[in-house]
């Protein structure tokens, strides 16, 4: 297939790139620097600078749209929500209309949105079914996915992919973990029990693929492995697989105070389940915390 990708040469898109080309599919990236493309995403991979230069007559089997600036690097002031809106629902907006004036559509829209979507639910156990929540995040989340919606109506198949927190090798939230629980400078946030839903990011790319595959798939997809874990049991585990103490708190109070708003991100939590795609038959390689730690550490 000749896929195009939005927020290619993002941490998720740069190894979903990878694996893709390894199957022998063709990519196109949007890309802000198109130059940096090849480097970043794979030899061959081309590069769009603009979803202007998607004409009627340029044709794309598949679209994988992964963009967004990221949410939780700067204070959530009135210009940066904006940005974030502009990022994700405003580039799906973009990208659905070329999609319904394109004279080959895709046949399907894969795209992004984020356990966010379900806002702060406690303990509360998340399938699919659950509904939007009302801060920030679920209202961004869920205005996105309707955004992508609209595909729909010129018969593209949509699926609607809510991630959770996606641990790599190179970097995202355990590369920003590892320095000081290395160090022994580990910390639980706030009491700790808020919700992580994590994936392994190699479970995340082979699930985006088998939602590619699968001519039946559409809807939202909850992009979790089926064993979240709290914010006090991830310190735990990732010290433990570290062989390094974390005696450490970070007070609720102090987080609020410097990242203001955002710090519902850190503090707050969502108990996702993947049913749809378990339902669907998909098992991921790592269900447990510690093994897929212990596999991305080299441990």
């Amino acid at each position: 297939m000749h896929i195009l990708i939005t927020g290619g040469t993002g941490l998720i898109g740069r190894q979903l790139c990878k694996t893709l080309l390894a199957d022998g599919h063709v990519l196109t990236v949007l890309s802000r620097n198109p130059d940096t493309v090849p480097a970043k995403c794979g030899a061959g991979v081309r590069a769009l600078a603009s979803l202007d230069e998607w004409q009627p007559g340029r044709s794309f089997d598949a679209v994988i749209n992964l963009a967004g600036e990221p949410i939780v690097d700067a204070r959530w002031t009135e210009q940066r929500k904006q940005a974030l809106w502009n990022s994700r629902v405003t580039l799906t907006e973009n990208l659905v209309q070329r999609i319904t004036t394109a004279q080959h559509k895709p046949g399907v829209l894969l795209s992004g949105s984020a356990v966010g979507y379900y806002g702060d639910r406690g303990d509360a156990g998340l399938g699919e079914a659950a509904g939007p929540g009302a801060d920030f995040p679920a209202r961004l989340c869920n205005a996105w996915e309707a955004a992508a919606l609209v595909a729909e109506a010129s018969g593209v198949r949509v699926c609607l992919l809510r991630t959770g927190l996606v641990l790599s090798r190179q970097a995202g939230l355990l590369g920003r973990m590892l320095l000081p629980f290395k160090l022994g400078l580990g910390a639980r946030l706030g009491d700790g029990k808020q919700w992580m839903s994590w994936i392994h990011m190699d479970d995340y790319v082979a699930m985006v693929l088998s939602l590619l595959r699968d001519a039946q798939a559409r809807g939202p997809y909850n992009m979790t492995a089926p064993q979240p874990a709290t914010n006090r049991e991830f310190t735990a585990t990732l010290a433990k697989v570290l062989h390094r103490p974390a005696p450490f708190i970070v007070p609720a109070w102090f987080l609020k105070f410097v990242m203001g708003e955002r710090a519902c991100l850190l503090l707050e939590g969502q108990k996702v389940l993947p049913q749809k795609i378990e339902s669907a038959g998909y098992r991921v390689a790592f269900a447990k915390l510690a093994d897929a730690l212990r596999d991305l550490l080299g441990k």
